[in-house]
């Protein structure tokens, strides 16, 4: 009984710890001035030019990306999950990259294409006129992008939905005399409006939220978003601007929350009460080849051309230079992994902080996932809410949050802030609901015959914890680790803003020498962070049969 209590306790402290805390310094560093109450300094803020514009930029641009992520990702889905065209799994994979694969990352691969400079295009005698500007700079190339950038979430929430989708409903249609095709746009497409409506959401959220690509494809014109605004402001003043940017993160927040409510509003009324079954299958007939490598053909304008531009620019001497066979060359990969003590630097950061951030939220999940299991239902969903906002909210946010947490030195431990280790909590703070997601499936699925065997048995409950659950859960928390390893290695929203001397990560480091006009070198970067991406994947996919059902989304 102890140790059930122990388990619930360790779960509301870190709740409180790593959700919580953070949270509510915000919201009393923006709402409360001099410990009063105060509305009139959030009004004033609000009310600014520069922050109207911003505000109505960043909402331009995320709903409007937003809509260009479902109409890229919803085909995907329903080609994926209910036909049978060939290489699903593959394209699904794929698709799903551009998710994994950080904004900073993805804005830099698709400047180096469709510039004036572009190694790659130039190598061919396409690219544009010198002195052309770049067609990605400003609004039109953050919708672009943002669009690329979250179809994988518009894929992966339509995916579920089909995944969940009444067999009844459709086999009725189907035995009422009702194509394959007609089935799919009067039954399939209406039950699925719920998932529609939540993916639509969750794309405009991550286009709220979103730095790297405002950063790169923005800035540069003057088209600020709040996030950018936000770091113009902190950057140029530091922290003398806090409670002033305090104000601006707790709007942000605002719209983000609005856009979580009504995806989980959305949601909570696409529970089908009949019986499930397996997804409608439709057959694409003579198509299955034509639409399989139109698939292929959009995904490789997405992602392989990018990529390819990419890696053209990683082995030029520097930007601009055509690639061939007497231009070629890897001194880029030699300056930034062996000569160049702050790349080299960041690299070790950037390794040392989210492995040390996967390592410590493996260790948490088990204990946290047993000790919410401990709550009724009601209380277990609020408390995994609160856990998820940190990771649902804004990077900037949480950035914002931490600065005001650890500016002032805390007892025992002194000031966090200027060091790196306010990076690992910040990262502690912003992935622990990913590290716990399959970590929470292991266990739902786990078969209860197991504890409760061990417990007739007379192992007691740290016994049964230690010998039985936490091996059966270990290859779900190993896949949580690499989760939140490969979302942290090379993030910038949150380092961006917390980052000091000495303390650099890749995505810091990545944008300063994008800025220093050292594109080249920031290419080779690019290239190895998403080759340790790629890799990461791939491991996890061959550990798909070891882990839960729905833990891998292209699975």
């Amino acid at each position: 009984m102890a140790g059930r209590y122990a388990l619930a306790i360790l779960a509301i402290g870190a709740i409180g710890l790593l959700a919580a805390l953070p949270l509510g310094r915000l919201i009393g560093a923006a709402l409360f001035s001099d410990g009063t109450f105060d509305l009139a300094p959030l009004v004033a803020r609000v009310t600014r030019g520069a922050t109207q514009r911003a505000m109505f930029n960043t909402l331009d641009t995320a709903i409007f990306g937003a809509m260009l992520a479902v109409v890229i990702g919803a085909p995907f889905a329903f080609l994926v999950a209910l036909t049978d065209m060939p290489a699903r799994r593959l394209q699904g994979f794929m698709l799903l990259l551009p998710l994994m694969i950080a904004p900073q990352v993805t804005a830099l691969a698709y400047m180096q294409l469709l510039g004036p400079s572009s190694a790659l295009l130039g190598t061919f005698g396409l690219a544009p006129a010198p002195g052309t500007p770049n067609p990605l700079l400003g609004r039109n190339g953050i919708i672009a992008l943002f669009g690329v950038q979250h179809a994988p979430i518009v894929f992966i929430t339509l995916r579920a939905g089909l995944a969940a989708l009444p067999r009844d409903y459709v086999e009725a249609a189907r035995a009422a005399g009702a194509g394959p095709w007609r089935t799919l746009l009067t039954v399939i497409v209406p039950l699925l409006r719920p998932y529609f409506i939540a993916a639509l959401a969750l794309a405009f959220v991550s286009g709220v939220g979103n730095f790297g690509i405002p950063a790169f494809l923005g800035m540069p014109v003057g088209y600020l978003t709040l996030a950018t605004l936000i770091y113009q402001q902190l950057a140029s003043s530091g922290p003398s601007m806090l409670s002033q940017v305090a104000m601006l993160s707790l709007l942000i927040a605002a719209i983000a929350i609005a856009g979580i409510a009504l995806q989980v509003a959305s949601q909570s009324k696409s529970g089908f009460t009949i019986v499930r079954g397996l997804p409608a299958h439709l057959s694409l007939g003579r198509w299955r080849w034509p639409v399989s490598a139109a698939g292929f053909v959009l995904i490789g304008a997405m992602l392989v051309l990018p990529m390819a531009a990419l890696v053209s620019t990683s082995l030029v001497p520097t930007y601009g230079v055509r690639l061939n066979f007497d231009t070629l060359t890897l001194d880029n990969y030699v300056e930034v992994l062996v000569r160049q003590a702050a790349t080299v630097r960041a690299f070790t950061n950037s390794f040392y902080l989210s492995g040390l951030a996967a390592l410590i939220l493996a260790c948490l999940a088990v204990p946290i996932s047993l000790g919410l299991a401990r709550f009724p239902h009601r209380q277990n969903r609020a408390l995994h809410g609160l856990l998820d906002l940190p990771y649902a909210l804004p990077g900037i946010v949480l950035a914002i949050a931490c600065i005001l947490l650890f500016l002032r030195p805390l007892p025992v431990v002194g000031s966090l802030y200027a060091t790196p280790w306010i990076i690992l909590v910040a990262y502690l703070m912003r992935f622990a609901a990913l590290a716990l997601r399959p970590v929470d499936a292991a266990l739902a699925q786990m078969p209860p015959q197991f504890v409760e065997a061990a417990a007739a048995a007379g192992a007691g409950g740290a016994r049964r914890l230690v010998t039985i659950i936490v091996p059966l859960a270990a290859p779900a928390a190993m896949a949580g680790a690499l989760l939140v390893f490969m979302s942290a290695f090379n993030e910038l929203t949150v380092s961006a803003l917390l980052w000091s001397s000495r303390n650099e990560t890749l995505g810091v480091i990545l944008f300063s020498l994008d800025e220093a006009g050292l594109s080249a070198q920031a290419s080779a970067i690019a290239v190895v962070t998403v080759m340790v991406v790629v890799a990461l994947l791939l491991l996890l996919d061959r550990m798909a049969s070891r882990l839960p059902a729905g833990v891998l989304p292209w699975r």
